[in-house]
């Protein structure tokens, strides 16, 4: 890491500063998706982001079992790479879609282990949704490549599990929002680092709120 730039990670967090965080940290999750980790299965991620006056900057965010790698820098887009044993192939440039049209179904992402019902209640809203269960900050991945629209979380998180996706999908031409269509800041809040509620929009114009 660069010396003069605070890491925060979710295994470490007891030995951490209570925020504000100010100017610039990363922000650090080694094991996102632990629950599908012990089942087995392949969506879990290490995530690594850049945050800046509260803002994720840039995000990495790797799954070794899928074998994918998602990154992205603010202000200057976002790109997938194919994960092999022989490592890792060349970038491919990687960008949110439009809402879908009136009559058209919202493909969302959801939670394989983590079900609330505001979330449901959000879906709702949007009938004939088409529904991908996903585990972990994969889904993130999904929206900012263009694979799905929308991806709601009406329930709290921790800011290690977001950030670097934040970053991703905002370089991807994507937005992330709180359950009122306000900003989500990071290291500057709660003291255990928690975000009540938040929603990843493909196509920003179809942010608002609330929810």
């Amino acid at each position: 890491m660069i010396p003069d730039v605070p890491a925060l990670s979710e295994e470490r967090v007891q030995q951490s500063k209570p925020p504000p965080y100010l100017g610039s940290f990363f922000l650090i999750d080694p094991l996102d998706g632990t629950k599908e980790f012990v089942a087995g299965r392949d969506e879990f991620t290490v995530n690594l982001a850049l945050v800046t006056n509260g803002a994720p900057l840039l995000g990495i965010i790797g799954a070794p079992a899928l074998g994918w790698l998602w990154r992205g820098l603010v202000g200057q887009g976002a790109e997938r790479l194919r994960l092999t044993e022989a490592g890792a192939g060349a970038a491919e440039r990687i960008r949110t879609r439009p809402a879908p049209k009136r009559g058209q179904p919202w493909v969302t992402a959801i939670s394989r282990s983590h079900g609330d019902d505001r979330t449901e209640a959000f879906l709702a809203g949007r009938p004939g949704a088409v529904r991908k269960q996903i585990g972990s900050a994969v889904k993130f991945g999904r929206v900012a490549e263009g694979a799905v629209d929308i991806y709601p979380r009406l329930a709290p998180t921790s800011e290690w599990d977001i950030a670097a996706g934040h970053a991703i999908v905002t370089a991807a031409g994507g937005k992330v929002t709180g359950a009122y269509g306000e900003p989500v800041w990071f290291g500057e809040g709660d003291p255990s680092f928690i975000v009540p509620a938040f929603i990843v929009w493909g196509d920003p114009a179809a942010a608002g709120g609330p929810y």
